[in-house]
């Protein structure tokens, strides 16, 4: 009797298994293709709402498959903003089998803000990130002996004894391990450490996705992100001519790569403008600073072309650019001679004591301009009688829009000075009063100099006596306009009535 419940039984469990085979095996009888493949996922632990994944249930994890991302490829592209910032976009290539893969996607920058990162299949808009880990642990003797500890490991001293056991502890070039016979040894001047392997740490930072693809194959992956340590800026040489009326002008782009990654071949963006962030502190990659200058001139191979961006100026570099980490790299960003300038003398005692010696342009096409320069740092140079350039002085501009101003302050005026003194100071009533004052510019060049006097005057003000006309520039500011004769001076005297 007890024989026949026993078959009764094991006839009961082979026809559960042959009809749950068949439910498998065969589609629906309406021939619903995508409700086959959706039964399919759910045995693979994947449940469906609307075309979302919405839940993974794995009930074997050797079903998942390790896909490494390979290197970047010719259509990276980085965009560089001013202020240690970039936007990373790189097209990758992954073979993705059936189900859930467990992805390593390396050289990634060290910077990188995995919040910003954004992942898409070009084959199948199905395919979808279920989970991301960024792991920055690398390998380093430190971390093997943090990821070993209460971990047998194999220690060498100095002298050549070797000892195997738990390691309980360390510090620096010392050591504490339980051996198998139960004792504790202390070792120091640890000559060499063996581990049985690397504990999983990697060799660079890398993204591990696990990525759910409903059907197996390559796939062209696009990614992009947001990382820090990288910055561009730019500079431009100012050459004058021997009379200070014109100039040749070079401007450079100089892009400074610590983001912990090189780019190969990648085609360079860069964008001027402030673009407003929320700051968020970030660990500070920790390399090698063997920095690397490399200057090329792009005039013959392809500069950048400029183009409005929103609110800001987009500069896209015509050929593919490698940013090796920690290099700095200089590109070409405009080269035009003969651009007229004005050499001017300014007495702006609210600026300085001195005389400033300012260079004027205007970025303007009909001037040998008219691109929006991006802000920078504008260095000045002429040739002395020799030939030979010299440094002159050099000054920050910002961004500036085409048809605009450019005022560069150079330096102070070595044989033109100026003395700003108050000769008389009435208080007139309880918030007026009168001054006056006298500016003696002195000139000790064989050639007349014109000197530009600028005065700020704050509340209500009114000039009521003056030696030399002058122009109210703004609410605060006038300005005199005057000649000071070669080897010789001029005075400059007004008053002016103020109230608040």
């Amino acid at each position: 009797m007890k024989i026949k419940k026993s078959y009764v039984w094991l006839m009961l469990v082979f026809v559960c298994i042959v009809t749950a085979t068949a439910a498998f095996l065969c589609p629906d009888s309406t021939g619903n293709t995508a409700q086959a493949n959706r039964s399919q996922a759910a045995t693979n632990g994947i449940e469906f709402g609307s075309s979302m994944v919405t839940k993974v249930q794995l009930s074997n994890p050797l079903e998942i498959l390790t896909a490494k991302a390979a290197g970047t490829s010719a259509d990276t592209e980085v965009t560089v903003y001013n202020d240690n910032l970039a936007l990373v976009k790189e097209k990758r290539e992954l073979d993705l089998k059936s189900g859930v893969n467990s992805v390593e996607y390396t050289d990634v920058a060290a910077l990188i803000d995995p919040t910003s990162v954004m992942f898409e299949d070009t084959k199948n808009k199905d395919t979808a990130v279920l989970e991301q880990n960024y792991e920055y642990d690398l390998v380093s003797s430190q971390k093997l002996l943090e990821k070993f500890l209460d971990k047998e490991i194999t220690a060498t001293e100095k002298e050549g004894n070797t000892y195997t056991g738990i390691l309980m502890s360390y510090d620096y070039d010392r050591m504490v391990l339980k051996l198998s016979d139960g004792k504790v040894v202390t070792l120091s001047e640890v000559s060499k450490v063996e581990f049985p392997d690397s504990a999983d740490l990697l060799t660079k930072p890398t993204l591990v996705w696990q990525v759910y693809s409903p059907t197996a194959g390559n796939r062209d992956v696009l990614t992009s992100y947001l990382t820090g340590g990288m910055s561009w800026k730019a500079n431009y040489i100012v050459k004058t001519s021997a009379d200070d009326t014109k100039a040749d002008i070079q401007g450079w782009v100089t892009v400074d790569n610590k983001a912990g990654t090189t780019y190969e071949n990648a085609k360079l963006k860069l964008v001027a403008g402030d673009v407003h962030r929320v700051a968020v502190p970030q660990e500070m990659y920790k390399g090698e600073a063997t920095i690397a200058s490399e200057a090329v001139s792009d005039e013959a191979k392809g500069g950048f072309v400029e183009e409005s961006l929103f609110e800001y100026h987009l500069y896209t570099l015509e050929r593919p650019a490698t940013l090796k980490n920690n290099q700095i790299k200089q590109l070409s960003l405009l080269s035009t001679d003969s651009v007229p300038v004005e050499k001017e003398l300014v007495f702006d005692v609210s600026k300085s004591n001195d005389i400033q010696v300012v260079l004027n342009l205007n970025n303007s096409k009909e001037k040998g301009l008219g691109m929006p320069l991006p802000a920078g740092v504008l260095r000045v140079y002429k040739a002395d009688s020799e030939g030979q350039l010299q440094f002159l002085g050099e000054d920050n501009i910002d961004h500036t829009p085409k048809d605009e101003e450019i005022n560069v302050v150079v330096g102070s005026a070595f044989d033109v000075t100026g003395k700003r003194t108050q000769t008389n100071y009435d208080k007139v009533s309880t918030n007026a009063w009168k001054e006056s004052y006298e500016i003696e510019l002195k000139n000790h060049k064989s050639e007349a100099q014109k000197v530009k006097i600028v005065e700020k005057i704050y509340g209500e003000w009114k000039i009521t006596e003056n030696s030399d006309p002058y122009k109210k520039k703004d609410a605060n500011t006038a300005e005199w306009e005057v000649t000071v004769p070669a080897d010789s001076s001029k005075n400059v005297t007004y008053t002016v009535q103020r109230s608040y």
